[in-house]
């Protein structure tokens, strides 16, 4: 089977230094990868980078049998069919829910723009809460919003970073479920940065391990339940 997401020999430097080194990765169609690693890993350098926020310096990214960065050539972030839920979701406290899952379907007819909104919100159990402003949402809730204006454009593939670390242990496990739930309704494959190995066993069919730039380990995540439970101290 052809990979969805095709990654070779991907490096990113930061001032001059080093941050990935040679990253190889491939990412099937439906497919939910959890990275795990210790901080300043280079986690979220990598979905930095497949974003096309971060530019690397060495080696290629293909999504569905396109070129989106190669030597010499990097197709721009918003022409990327590829959605990002930042740590700290980064929604807009000006905009009710409504505007922000809609933001990025400003050119859409107003009349499309609400169904399709509307839609969305449904799909992550947020129906009628499109009039309320962020801050009068729970963690939970907003954690949706941020998820349903990354959806709403039909991305092939989903990127979250730590999307539960400012939830509390009942909330988390709540969310947990939705986003799962979420991404095997719309089919979307994910690559989902987490420190939380609770997260990355429930979430998870393959689980990569990063260290000093680098993919140490990848594995299937019910090999590496079995492993981690007999050493809770292995990588």
């Amino acid at each position: 089977m052809n990979p969805l997401l095709r990654i070779r020999q991907l490096s990113v430097h930061r001032g001059g230094a080093p941050v990935l080194h040679g990253i190889d990765l491939d990412l099937i169609d439906g497919e939910v990868i959890i990275v795990v690693g210790t901080s300043g890993c280079g986690k979220t350098t990598l979905l930095r980078a497949i974003a096309g926020l971060d530019l690397p310096v060495q080696g290629s990214i293909e999504l569905d049998g396109q070129v989106l960065h190669a030597q010499g050539s990097s197709t721009v972030p918003r022409s990327r069919p590829i959605g990002m839920v930042f740590q700290g979701l980064a929604l807009f406290p000006h905009l009710s829910v409504a505007g922000n899952v809609g933001f990025g379907l400003n050119k859409h007819p107003r009349s499309e723009r609400d169904a399709r909104v509307a839609a969305e919100l449904g799909s992550v159990g947020l129906n009628g809460l499109g009039h309320r402003f962020p801050h009068q949402l729970s963690g939970g809730q907003q954690q949706r919003v941020a998820i349903a204006r990354a959806l709403i454009m039909r991305p092939r593939v989903l990127l979250m970073d730590e999307p539960f670390s400012d939830l509390d242990s009942a909330t988390r496990k709540e969310v947990r479920t939705e986003v799962l739930r979420i991404l095997r309704e719309h089919g979307t494959a994910a690559i989902i940065v987490s420190h939380d190995r609770e997260d990355a066993f429930y979430l998870g069919d393959r689980i990569a391990v990063m260290d000093h730039g680098r993919i140490v380990r990848m594995e299937r995540a019910s090999s590496l339940r079995k492993e981690w439970a007999e050493n809770p101290f292995a990588p």
